[in-house]
């Protein structure tokens, strides 16, 4: 989540994009419960273990909508597993 934050360029001041070198589209896209509830529901991931390996898959997967920056999705996910418990 910290790197998010540092390397994704925001105007609405959410993400810092002050460290250059890493790219957005390096990133993998968090996942904790939340994540992974809804995108597992949403069939954008298969893996039964939250772990590494399905953060790669999401991202994976998160890359076919958005190659330059497939972690802008978290939030959203995230949101979608607290607010509406999906």
């Amino acid at each position: 989540m910290l790197l998010r934050w540092m390397v994704r360029p925001d105007s609405s001041g959410v993400d810092f994009g002050i460290w250059k070198k890493i790219k957005p589209h390096q990133l993998i896209c968090p996942i904790d419960l939340h994540v992974a509830r809804v995108a597992k529901r949403f069939g954008l991931l298969e893996r039964k273990q939250i772990d590494w390996q399905a953060a790669e898959e999401l991202t994976m997967y998160l890359r076919k909508l958005d190659n330059n920056d497939p972690a802008k999705y978290d939030f959203a996910l995230f949101g979608l597993g607290v607010m509406e418990k999906y």
